[in-house]
């Protein structure tokens, strides 16, 4: 156990020794720090132990600055700081002869010795202060083209980091690998490097990269770090900006394509043939076309809308001196095309209602191809013909040839006719027409066929009436009041024109009509004949057509429920004198009241 203390006591001291500087003389002893290290700008403590104290005691700091300058004293009481020094205005010495400077400048990085003077001896100790200043962020530039193959190096970039205490250091990298630090003019590679001490008394370093690169560079990344100190024996880093080289380098190979064009091209398209190489700058091009001079700019070659004519043997020859070899790259442009349809006869068609039409159509294209006609969006043939037996009214209309070369998106042609159907008109089935009750206003619409232009004639006539076109049939409107005749006989759309006519008959007929009615809830009594309300409910009540209400039964009814359902009837209730007689009965249509 004694000798794990004694180990410890000794550790502990060495510690001390480390951090604190003792000096005796005689008796006395002075303990300092050795180093004391300050941020710039922040205050630094610079401690003086002395023991014993006697009256007699004196203690002074100095600085060294070339030789030695006191700057402040203690003599008993009596604390004083020197006039005319450097740090005279930033400077006080405590109760306890601590030196404390504010505000501290990298000026302020001097060897500081406190020294006591004493009847029993003078020791005196000394305190290195270490300021410290991190840069500002380094900035890395470059401004000119490099050319490879030259014997001399030329610059890449300058770095430079300013504001820095004590002095930074740069260091260069290329594809984030460090390279080695050469001062060597003669090296194809090496750093210059300047420094530049401010007014402030900070340091801003500049270090310039000279290189001999090669084409293999041209994608190279580069990028300065600066290293620099901080308390603690830290060292910190700050990474510059990232830059490529703008280097110039003779090619060794050529590019020719088409750029930015649909594959495979058709007549219509812009077409753009791109030449480049793998140098840079790029030189100047020149476009020929089966062997004759085709005028391009930039590297492009652009044909817009381009027709069967244009296919052809391209050559793009690079024109770089710098070479003693040719360049040179060629495309063989194939352009696809579609002939206009041919449709045979070429003319519209007129027929009579019930003959036939027919049409050839024919194409010609540089792929296989389709054919087919089309009516609105039904395919009807797809072998080029197109035959109609037995035409109707329902085949007049646009007929459409279209040809596409499947394996070319968008390369199409199309062509089209028209068949006219001329005949006797044809009236479209009518539609039932219903209405409330005699008298009412109704509108009837008699749709045909028929070419040439049709005649309408309606019976009953008069009324309201207009001819519209929709398609390629004729309507014509009518509105007029209904009538009984109408209602029983209904009404008559007579179609006419040169090749005959037709007629149809427009039903009319009377909407059935419920009514919700209040009827009493009965019953009999056995062998009684009258009726014995209990409780009112809403119900239905339909008439047979043999009606077997007895008088007191109709007495009690207020309302019965009105059908139209053929044969009718209706029970008219009465308070007095009820008679059987106005039990009315109709087909079609009636009348109840109270």
């Amino acid at each position: 156990m004694d000798g794990i203390t004694y180990g410890r006591t000794l550790l502990l001291c060495t510690l001390l020794l480390w951090v604190f500087q003792v000096v005796s003389s005689g008796n006395v002893n002075v303990v300092v720090k050795p180093k004391v290290e300050v941020l710039k700008e922040e205050n630094a403590s610079l401690p003086c132990t002395v023991t014993p104290l006697t009256t007699g005691t004196i203690v002074e700091w100095y600085i060294d600055l070339g030789t030695r300058t006191r700057i402040a004293f203690c003599q008993g009481k009596e604390k004083k700081v020197d006039p005319g020094t450097p740090l005279t205005d930033r400077i006080k010495i405590g109760e306890d002869f601590t030196l404390t400077i504010s505000s501290v400048k990298p000026s302020d990085e001097l060897n500081f010795t406190c020294q006591v003077t004493d009847p029993a001896g003078s020791p005196d100790g000394t305190t290195s202060l270490k300021v410290f200043s991190a840069p500002e962020l380094p900035k890395l530039t470059t401004s000119q083209a490099i050319t490879t193959g030259i014997p001399s190096s030329s610059e890449v970039g300058t770095c430079e980091t300013k504001n820095g205490f004590p002095l930074p250091r740069i260091v260069w990298f290329r594809d984030a690998k460090p390279l080695p630090e050469v001062k060597d003019k003669q090296e194809k590679t090496y750093m210059v490097a300047k420094q530049v001490k401010e007014t402030s008394g900070l340091i801003t370093v500049t270090s310039s990269l000279y290189m001999q690169p090669i084409k293999e560079d041209k994608d190279s990344e580069f990028y300065c770090t600066v290293e620099y100190s901080m308390p603690g024996n830290k060292i910190e880093t700050m990474d510059s900006n990232r830059i490529k080289i703008n280097l110039n380098y003779p090619s060794d190979k050529i590019y020719f394509s088409l750029f930015n064009t649909s594959q495979p091209v058709k007549e219509g398209d812009t077409v753009t043939m791109k030449c480049e190489t793998d140098g840079n700058p790029q030189p100047p091009f020149e476009f020929t076309k089966n062997g004759e001079e085709a005028q391009g700019k930039d590297g492009l070659l652009i044909l817009k809308s381009v027709k069967r004519s244009d296919a052809a043997q391209y050559k793009c020859t690079a024109l770089d001196f710098e070479i003693d070899f040719p360049l040179e790259k060629t495309i063989a442009l194939t352009v696809d095309y579609i002939d206009p349809v041919k449709v045979t006869p070429a003319e519209s068609k007129v027929v009579m209602l019930g003959d036939k039409a027919a049409w050839q159509c024919r194409i010609k294209a540089s792929r296989p191809h389709t054919v087919q006609w089309k009516k609105d969006s039904e395919v009807l043939s797809q072998n080029g013909t197109l035959s109609i037996q037995n035409v109707s009214y329902q085949n007049a209309g646009e007929y459409v040839c279209v040809g596409a070369v499947p394996s070319v998106p968008g390369l199409m042609s199309q062509a089209s006719v028209n068949l006219t159907v001329k005949g006797k008109p044809v009236i479209d089935p009518p539609a039932p027409v219903k209405v409330g009750k005699e008298g009412d206003k109704v509108t009837l619409m008699c749709v045909a066929y028929g070419v040439p232009t049709p005649n309408f004639t309606w019976q009953p006539s008069g009324g309201e009436q207009s001819i519209t076109v929709k398609g390629n049939k004729w309507v014509s409107t009518l509105t007029l009041k209904t009538t009984a005749d109408m209602i029983n006989g209904g009404v008559t759309c007579e179609v006419e024109n040169e090749h005959g006519k037709d007629i149809t008959v427009f039903p009319l007929s009377l909407e059935q009509v419920f009514h919700s009615v209040l009827v009493p809830y009965f019953r009999m009594k056995a062998g009684a004949s009258e009726v014995k309300t209990e409780e009112q409910h809403s119900t239905q009540w339909f008439c047979s057509e043999s009606p077997v209400f007895t008088r007191n039964w109709c007495n009690l009814v207020k309302w019965l429920t009105i059908s139209n359902s053929s044969p009718l009837c209706c029970c008219f209730p009465m308070t007095t004198n009820w008679d059987f007689e106005q039990l009315r009965c109709t087909s079609r249509r009636f009348t109840c009241w109270e």
